[in-house]
């Protein structure tokens, strides 16, 4: 059966056809994915009912997350009904063949009177979200600080670190917050959080003690029974949360921990061609579970996604410049520098910004996940090597976030302007969290450069969401670290 992408032919096909269109949202690191395409979705029966009553969409939810946060439904797999409007009509997780079966007749068949499987569609949004902890009128001061700072105090894991009541994610956000924290404070309970959930994270289930680097998460509070998939992006900031701890407490397990992350990524995802690194290592819980490299060897690794998204590398060269200074390897900077340089080579352009991802062409321009990576990347480049060969690149850069990007109310939409979009893509999003990256990375620049335009700009955008961070919980810590730096400027050295 022939899968389309996300593009006007395949509407138009579902227009012209009289038929709705079925959204297969996956990843391609998702074990569950997988399972529902080859058993569920290829089987010949299945396949034939959506070759004969839809037009059929496969889309990676990493390749485009603009499509994601708005059609995505609970998680992946998501399978999503559209009408040839873009607009939902049903939408599922994992089914059975014979369930999907039933539910795709009833969709196709389109009953009057008859309720169809679905679920009501929900404002776009790209965070998950936390506890509502009230809600009331606050300024970027200290005072919020303080919240936030309580907020992820009081909803940490006491026994075995992290945050999470049901699933155990790292959230090195948070971790960088309370670090910073507690060099202001000098707070116990907040270097005990820390210590705690590193400590934890490391000795349990979810560390790869044979190859190194960390699983995506944890299904138990004590950090056991993982997913086994690997990805760049969480252990690039993983890698960071240690390599800090390392700098602050001097602790030896924490340089070994960030220096496994490090062996993982170099022998699995560096991709030697381009200089950069590939996006992740697909699950395999029988490799997960032998214990020396070489019945591992025998096994065979699991497969690696090739991808390179821009993202994902500024984030890797941001912890590898931090990590070239605390473990004292040059290599390191050297490697940040070549993965840098390949992104401006190869995935900037003066006119529009930074691309998404690279396939062996770049692709997806504009979206600000990026344009705030890459942006802090440069940033934090011209700090660690006192290079500023990329200055006016920054310097554009931003300008650009803010003429394409700004909202009215001071925040930063998460695509471009788009008049050919369809359905949910018509509604432009404004993520705390991508908000929270950008107003940092504008902050910083700002600071850097002696241009207070670009400071007051990122304070706009944590402006965005003074009445709203609530609601976040302990998702909210890269919103509380942005505004820590808005209220505690960075030292300049002349």
């Amino acid at each position: 059966m022939s899968w389309h992408d996300w593009n006007e032919t395949a509407f138009e096909r579902a227009r012209e056809r009289g038929c709705p269109v079925l959204v297969f949202l996956r990843a391609s690191w998702c074990r569950w994915c997988r399972e529902l395409r080859e058993t569920v979705l290829d089987d010949s029966e299945v396949a034939a009912v959506i070759h004969d009553r839809f037009v059929a969409i496969e889309v990676d939810k990493d390749r485009r997350p603009d499509i994601d946060t708005r059609y995505r439904f609970g998680g992946w797999p998501t399978l999503a009904v559209l009408d040839a409007g873009g607009e939902v009509i049903a939408n599922w997780n994992y089914l059975e063949k014979s369930d999907l079966l039933a539910h795709l007749r009833q969709v196709a068949h389109g009953r009057p009177g008859e309720r169809l499987p679905e679920t009501p569609r929900k404002a776009p949004s790209a965070e998950p979200h936390g506890p509502v902890l009230g809600r009331k009128r606050a300024a970027l001061d200290e005072d919020l600080i303080d919240s936030v700072h309580a907020t992820l105090l009081e909803t940490a894991d006491p026994v075995h670190g992290g945050w999470g009541a049901r699933h155990k994610f790292p959230h090195p956000e948070a971790l960088h917050f309370l670090m910073v924290r507690w060099t202001q404070t000098g707070d116990p309970d907040t270097l005990n959080c820390v210590l705690r959930t590193l400590r934890h994270m490391q000795a349990g289930e979810i560390y790869d003690r044979v190859e190194g680097g960390f699983y995506r998460y944890a299904t138990q509070p004590d950090w056991s029974v993982p997913h086994h998939e690997k990805m760049l992006s969480s252990n690039a900031k993983r890698l960071l949360a240690y390599v800090e701890a390392y700098q602050a407490l001097g602790d030896e397990s924490f340089r070994a921990t960030a220096e496994g992350i490090l062996s993982w990524m170099f022998e699995t995802l560096a991709d030697e061609t381009t200089g950069a690194f590939a996006n992740s290592q697909d699950a395999d819980s029988t490799y997960a579970h032998l214990a020396t490299r070489e019945a591992r060897a025998q096994h065979g690794a699991p497969a690696v996604d090739p991808t390179i998204f821009t993202n994902y590398n500024a984030d890797t060269v941001i912890a590898l410049l931090k990590a070239s200074v605390v473990l004292d390897r040059e290599d390191l900077r050297e490697r940040a520098e070549t993965t840098l340089t390949f992104l401006m080579e190869n995935m900037w352009d003066p006119k529009v910004g930074a691309y998404h991802y690279w396939d062996g062409t770049y692709n997806l321009p504009g979206m600000l996940t990026d344009q705030a990576s890459v942006l802090r990347a440069l940033v934090e480049f011209m700090h660690y090597a006192g290079d500023n060969r990329w200055l006016p690149e920054a310097m554009r850069l931003a300008e650009l976030t803010i003429e394409h990007l700004s909202a009215p109310d001071g925040s930063f939409f998460d695509t471009r302007f788009d008049p050919r979009a369809r359905g949910g893509l018509r509604e432009r999003d404004s993520s705390i969290l991508e908000n929270a990256g950008t107003a940092e990375a504008l902050i910083r620049l700002g600071h850097m450069t002696c241009e207070p335009a670009l400071i007051d700009r990122g304070q706009a955008a944590l402006e965005a969401f003074l009445d709203d961070y609530r609601r976040f919980g302990h998702h909210v810590a890269g919103y509380g670290r942005a505004v820590n730096l808005l209220v505690h400027p960075p030292v300049h050295v002349i």
